[in-house]
């Protein structure tokens, strides 16, 4: 599945009201780490395309990084069926990313 983009208009049908699982990447376009981060999502998306992966970006959704606890970027937080599950902050590896899935 390819990776979505959302604002906060976009966020509670591309995540909320989704069913399965929904990776959500808070990002900032300036950040190092998020830049790093990238293509390890789209390796994961790719090898889970049961798995939606949605990129939010901090500055543009502030209101989203503030109602979801991010204090640093990147964070990511796991949903599944609109529920939050997981949540790990900073780079993660491949596996560690799919560890987060569960």
């Amino acid at each position: 599945m390819a990776i979505v983009h959302a604002d906060t208009d976009g966020f509670r049908n591309e995540v909320l009201d989704a069913k399965g699982t929904v990776l959500v990447d808070f990002f900032a376009t300036w950040c190092g780490p998020c830049k790093m981060l990238g293509p390890v999502l789209e390796k994961v998306a790719d090898k889970h395309p049961d798995v939606k992966v949605v990129k939010v970006d901090v500055d543009q959704a502030s209101d989203l990084a503030i109602r979801y606890g991010v204090q640093g970027v990147p964070t990511m937080i796991v949903f599944k069926d609109g529920q939050i599950v997981n949540k790990a902050v900073g780079y993660k590896s491949e596996a560690g990313v799919e560890a987060l899935l569960g």
